[in-house]
């Protein structure tokens, strides 16, 4: 079920996870528009992609979604998990189930893993690593089994070498499947008219 006990408080020392929950979604919103809009940290997406990333209406709905977790690393007053929240989201990340009824992916349930985002100030101190696998390993269990292993996908955008390596480090591969970038303006402005999302993924197990 969808609730409090998808947590992992203790997945390394102090960076611990909760279920978002909707008093969260201003300070989500904060979190995702600064770091993938403003030119800091090294997973922005400024210098392609303008105005916005998201919205507390859209991340209502995907608190509100049965079928999406969105988890957050809240910032506490002494910096541990027992503290009071300050109000303030330090991370997050965000796990869909799927369904996927493809040929190639016969067998595999799907989990979509996004809106994944580290404060610019805590970057490049392992946190994203933690985060990254505490959603990976909350993916196969809850939509995986033996028997049908998980099949873990994500989209990043093209022009983006690093980031691509970086995924590639964790073995994912792209799978030839792309998309243009969404002109509707809810996510943002492409700066670019080559710009597109491409697709990885990584079978669990």
């Amino acid at each position: 079920m969808k609730n409090g006990a998808h947590n992992y408080n203790d997945i390394n020392g102090e960076v611990f996870l909760r279920t978002a929950t909707a008093d969260d979604a201003p300070a989500i919103e904060s979190l995702l528009n600064r770091c993938y809009r403003n030119d800091e940290g090294w997973t922005n997406e400024a210098h392609l992609v303008g105005g916005i990333r998201t919205t507390q209406q859209e991340l209502q709905k995907v608190i509100n979604d049965p079928a999406q977790y969105l988890f957050v690393y809240p910032k506490t007053d002494n910096g541990q998990r027992e503290g009071k929240d300050t109000g303030e989201i330090l991370a997050c990340i965000s796990v869909q189930g799927q369904s996927d009824t493809a040929e190639e992916t016969e067998g595999h349930n799907k989990a979509y893993i996004g809106m994944f985002a580290v404060h610019p100030e805590l970057q490049g101190q392992g946190i994203g690593n933690v985060i990254f696998s505490a959603a990976e390993s909350f993916a196969c269990r809850h939509f995986g089994s033996e028997e049908q292993p998980c099949r873990l996908t994500m989209s990043i955008l093209n022009h983006r070498p690093e980031l691509l390596a970086y995924y590639q480090r964790r073995g994912y591969q792209l799978t030839g499947r792309s998309m243009p970038f969404p002109t509707d303006g809810n996510n943002g402005e492409p700066l670019r008219e080559d710009l597109r999302l491409l697709e990885l993924e990584k079978v669990s197990g």
